[in-house]
């Protein structure tokens, strides 16, 4: 089975976006394999059958705390709540050479994500 096959061809038709982002400017200086792996899921989207993919790396070195604005975050939940996108990102986890690909095909409406 391919990596399309796993894919539902109704998602495979959408935008597939890779969000890179990291939360400090010294992650984004220091931790170039980190970045390394984020971009390199354009390559893993592509294998898995995504033909139309976009990076959004606007926010890196810009913390989650809500006290600095996101303009690539608000892009991409606004693309995934419209539907018109599929989120691919590897699964944070403590070993990030065992990271998994996810393609979430929608996001919660819900205030405060």
């Amino acid at each position: 089975m391919t990596g399309a096959e796993l894919i539902p061809a109704q998602l495979l038709k959408r935008k597939a976006v890779v969000y890179v982002r990291q939360s400090t400017q010294s992650q984004v200086m220091t931790n170039l394999e980190s970045q390394r792996r984020q971009y390199d899921l354009v390559d893993i989207a592509r294998q898995r059958g995504f033909v139309d993919i976009e990076v959004i790396d606007a926010d890196l070195g810009k913390s989650a705390s809500g006290t600095v604005a996101r303009p690539g975050f608000d892009r991409l939940v606004a693309w995934l709540c419209a539907g018109i996108a599929t989120l691919i990102q590897s699964k944070s986890s403590a070993n990030p050479r065992t990271a998994m690909v996810w393609a979430l095909p929608c996001c919660s409406t819900a205030t405060g994500l």
